[in-house]
């Protein structure tokens, strides 16, 4: 019970927070619109570009944690596209972004914010490892698959420039690069330049939080309650077990292990439903998914911390 109070209570508050102030019309959807856009193609890339410019490269990236994470996140997007086109019989391109939805975790706004109040600032390193794939990664398949359906019979080259297309749009992917390139060049970051991130990045998850509460309060839940299930189970439930089995069997340290199982727990982030808007498929699969996932996380991350101690 303390865990829920002192770790996971507090980021859900926030949320809560932005849910209650659009709710009562404290606070204008076009303005949780535009919080949104400020974190998403602002204050998170450059979190994520500060971070990774920094990063200790040779100690933080553990190729067993980047496989027990990523190999679990392809076997649930895998499982998704089945499960929605063999159980609910649904078309191709809505089984992709269904199983979009169980791979894609919500990594930044919760798992940052939870793990860091569960082991501290530096229980982080493992997190921003995993988070300098996520976007690529979790994008690049799932674009990949989606073109490929989309356009069965299409050339190679075709389908690679729609994919390297939708790709280089991504500020989050964008700056990911960016921070790798500074790392490997040694290139130091300016002081002046380095404390202007710093004020950007100290404004990035509490914003993202408390926005996160507004944009959900426009998720209706309602119909395909078996595929929205569905997805919850596999994003709370299956992908973090697969990592703590992945883990195990490849005796990952303590610290990337924690960090792998807490971020595979989390729901579904909002890019879920981006994906899914951006290609108009399952649309509403996807925005009560995130919605019920959400809260649903509140008793399994509980769950989960327990299980990790």
């Amino acid at each position: 019970m303390q865990t829920l109070l002192d770790v996971i209570l507090p980021v859900f508050l926030v949320i809560g927070f932005g849910y209650v102030a659009v709710w009562r019309g404290l606070f204008p959807v076009s303005g949780i619109d535009g919080v949104m856009k400020f974190t998403q193609n602002f204050a998170i890339p450059c979190l994520l570009f500060q971070a990774i410019a920094r990063i200790d490269l040779s100690s933080s990236y553990d190729p067993r944690l980047l496989g027990s994470f990523y190999g679990g996140a392809a076997l649930c997007f895998a499982l998704g596209i089945l499960g929605a086109r063999l159980l609910f019989r649904r078309d191709w391109e809505d089984s992709v972004a269904i199983g979009f939805c169980c791979l894609f975790s919500n990594s930044i706004l919760l798992g940052l914010p939870i793990t860091e109040r569960a082991y501290g600032p530096e229980a982080l390193a493992g997190n921003y490892a995993i988070l300098s794939f996520h976007a690529p990664f979790c994008y690049g398949l799932g674009i990949t698959v989606m073109e490929f359906v989309r356009n069965r019979g299409q050339s190679g080259l075709s389908l690679l420039r729609n994919v390297s297309r939708a790709m280089f749009r991504n500020a989050l992917v964008l700056a990911i690069l960016g921070g790798f390139a500074v790392n490997l060049s040694g290139l130091p970051i300016p002081g002046v330049v380095d404390d202007a991130l710093s004020l950007i990045v100290r404004a990035a998850l509490p914003a993202a939080l408390f926005a996160l509460g507004g944009v959900l309060l426009q998720y209706k839940p309602e119909g395909d309650m078996k595929a929205i299930l569905m997805v919850c189970a596999i994003a709370l439930l299956v992908h973090p077990a697969l990592v703590w089995s992945f883990g195990t069997m490849l005796s990952l340290p303590q610290a990337g292990f924690r960090s792998g199982v807490l971020t595979a727990a989390m729901a579904p982030g909002f890019n879920a439903y981006i994906f899914a808007n951006m290609y108009g498929r399952a649309r509403r699969v996807a925005a009560s998914s995130v919605l019920i996932a959400t809260g649903s996380s509140i008793l399994t991350v509980w769950l989960w911390l327990t299980v990790l101690g």
